[in-house]
Protein backbone atom coordinates (compact mmCIF):
# COMPACT_ATOMS: atom_id res chain seq x y z
CA UNK A 1 0.00 0.00 0.00
CA UNK A 2 1.36 3.38 -1.02
CA UNK A 3 1.79 5.69 1.95
CA UNK A 4 2.85 9.32 1.64
CA UNK A 5 3.33 11.80 4.47
CA UNK A 6 3.83 15.46 3.66
CA UNK A 7 5.27 18.11 5.94
CA UNK A 8 6.84 21.54 5.81
CA UNK A 9 3.86 23.75 5.08
CA UNK A 10 3.16 26.94 6.96
CA UNK A 11 2.51 30.64 6.78
CA UNK A 12 5.03 32.77 4.91
CA UNK A 13 5.11 36.28 3.52
CA UNK A 14 5.16 36.89 -0.21
CA UNK A 15 8.67 36.52 -1.54
CA UNK A 16 9.57 33.98 1.10
CA UNK A 17 10.50 30.31 0.82
CA UNK A 18 9.36 26.97 2.12
CA UNK A 19 10.56 23.42 1.59
CA UNK A 20 7.99 20.67 1.57
CA UNK A 21 8.92 17.07 2.27
CA UNK A 22 7.13 13.85 1.44
CA UNK A 23 8.20 10.56 2.97
CA UNK A 24 7.11 7.58 0.89
CA UNK A 25 6.63 3.93 1.78
CA UNK A 26 4.84 0.85 0.49
CA UNK A 27 6.48 0.77 -2.91
CA UNK A 28 9.95 0.71 -4.43
CA UNK A 29 10.80 4.38 -4.25
CA UNK A 30 13.31 4.46 -7.08
CA UNK A 31 11.05 2.66 -9.55
CA UNK A 32 8.23 5.18 -9.76
CA UNK A 33 7.48 8.82 -10.35
CA UNK A 34 6.45 11.12 -7.53
CA UNK A 35 4.56 14.32 -8.05
CA UNK A 36 3.31 17.34 -6.18
CA UNK A 37 -0.20 18.67 -6.65
CA UNK A 38 -2.05 21.50 -4.96
CA UNK A 39 -5.60 22.56 -4.39
CA UNK A 40 -6.59 26.10 -3.55
CA UNK A 41 -9.97 26.95 -2.00
CA UNK A 42 -12.71 26.79 -4.61
CA UNK A 43 -10.37 25.50 -7.30
CA UNK A 44 -9.62 22.14 -8.84
CA UNK A 45 -6.55 20.20 -7.87
CA UNK A 46 -3.65 20.92 -10.22
CA UNK A 47 -0.28 19.37 -10.92
CA UNK A 48 2.65 21.43 -9.72
CA UNK A 49 5.71 19.31 -10.33
CA UNK A 50 6.82 15.74 -10.90
CA UNK A 51 10.02 13.74 -11.09
CA UNK A 52 10.06 10.58 -13.12
CA UNK A 53 12.08 7.60 -12.06
CA UNK A 54 13.46 6.27 -15.32
CA UNK A 55 15.51 9.27 -16.33
CA UNK A 56 15.03 11.71 -13.47
CA UNK A 57 13.27 14.13 -15.77
CA UNK A 58 11.17 16.80 -14.15
CA UNK A 59 7.97 18.62 -14.93
CA UNK A 60 6.84 22.01 -13.64
CA UNK A 61 3.61 23.85 -14.13
CA UNK A 62 4.14 27.14 -15.96
CA UNK A 63 2.98 29.03 -12.88
CA UNK A 64 5.90 27.73 -10.78
CA UNK A 65 8.72 27.38 -13.31
CA UNK A 66 11.87 29.11 -12.14
CA UNK A 67 10.60 29.33 -8.55
CA UNK A 68 10.01 25.72 -7.45
CA UNK A 69 12.47 22.83 -7.54
CA UNK A 70 11.66 19.16 -7.03
CA UNK A 71 14.26 16.71 -5.79
CA UNK A 72 14.40 13.26 -4.25
CA UNK A 73 16.63 11.50 -1.74
CA UNK A 74 16.53 7.77 -2.35
CA UNK A 75 18.34 6.99 0.89
CA UNK A 76 15.51 8.62 2.81
CA UNK A 77 12.62 7.68 0.50
CA UNK A 78 11.82 11.36 0.49
CA UNK A 79 10.89 13.86 -2.20
CA UNK A 80 11.19 17.59 -1.65
CA UNK A 81 9.64 20.67 -3.16
CA UNK A 82 11.71 23.79 -2.64
CA UNK A 83 9.47 26.79 -3.13
CA UNK A 84 11.06 30.21 -3.54
CA UNK A 85 9.66 33.64 -4.35
CA UNK A 86 6.28 32.55 -3.06
CA UNK A 87 3.19 34.45 -4.15
CA UNK A 88 -0.24 34.73 -2.54
CA UNK A 89 -1.62 32.68 -5.44
CA UNK A 90 0.56 29.76 -4.29
CA UNK A 91 -1.69 29.43 -1.25
CA UNK A 92 -3.13 25.91 -1.29
CA UNK A 93 -3.01 22.49 0.27
CA UNK A 94 -0.07 20.66 -1.27
CA UNK A 95 -0.14 16.91 -1.79
CA UNK A 96 2.44 14.45 -2.98
CA UNK A 97 1.33 11.64 -5.24
CA UNK A 98 2.70 8.28 -6.32
CA UNK A 99 3.42 5.96 -8.02
CA UNK A 100 2.63 8.23 -10.93
CA UNK A 101 2.72 12.00 -11.15
CA UNK A 102 -0.96 12.15 -10.22
CA UNK A 103 -1.41 9.17 -7.90
CA UNK A 104 -3.52 7.30 -7.21
CA UNK A 105 -1.73 7.27 -3.88
CA UNK A 106 -1.82 10.64 -2.16
CA UNK A 107 -0.92 11.99 1.24
CA UNK A 108 -3.05 13.99 3.61
CA UNK A 109 -1.62 17.27 2.38
CA UNK A 110 0.16 20.19 4.00
CA UNK A 111 -1.20 23.73 4.05
CA UNK A 112 0.83 26.53 2.50
CA UNK A 113 -0.40 30.06 3.09
CA UNK A 114 1.33 33.04 1.52
CA UNK A 115 0.39 36.44 2.85
CA UNK A 116 0.67 39.59 0.79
Amino acid sequence: EVQLVESGGGLVQAGGSLRLSCVASGFTFDDYAIGWLRQAPGKEREGVSCMRSNDGSTYYADSVKGRFTISRDSAKNTVYLQMNSLKPEDTAVYYCAAPSCSGPGMGQGTQVTVSS
